[in-house]
């Protein structure tokens, strides 16, 4: 499964307007409302924050991963948003956060949870590729810059 599979533009926010970790986390929860893949966004709310009260999903390099899994969606979903300032995300680095990628899966699809959580880990850890996504203007740029990006990859 590829990233750009499960992630589109109208997922991504482009500048998000949170200044804090749990609000922006919020943020891009929110974008999933009235969503047919979710059957309770309450509960997808709880499962990535009860997760990132476990280790702060912020791994350093101005990025995050904020990722959680419930029963109450029906397929894996995901979302992106952008801070150009930064937010202060308790990362393990200690830096801000500029990216920040969420992911969320069902209970029972663990392995493809696993593999989508390595490629984002992967694509993100490249400097170049998070110069991309902060260069870009809007969500349609920013969905371009991971489909071009994973050209470059395996399908896992």
């Amino acid at each position: 499964m590829k990233v750009s599979e499960i992630l589109s533009k109208e997922f991504i926010i482009a500048e998000l307007t949170s200044t804090d970790k749990e609000s922006a986390i919020n943020e891009l929860i929110d974008l999933f409302n009235n969503d047919p893949r979710v059957d309770d966004i309450e509960k997808v709310r709880q499962a990535v924050l009860d997760r990132e009260k476990i280790m702060s999903t912020g791994v350093g390099k101005g990025f995050a991963i904020p990722h959680g899994k419930t029963d109450s969606v029906k397929e894996i979903i995901a979302a992106f948003g952008r801070k150009k300032d930064g937010i202060e995300y308790d990362a393990l680095d200690g830096n801000p956060v500029n990216l920040i990628f969420l992911l969320v899966g069902r209970d029972t699809m663990i392995s493809a949870h696993i593999k989508l959580l390595s490629r984002v880990s992967r694509m993100m850890n490249k400097d170049d590729f998070r110069l991309r996504l902060l260069n870009a203007e809007t969500s349609d740029e920013i969905m371009n810059v991971f489909l071009e990006e994973e050209k470059s990859y395996l399908e896992i």
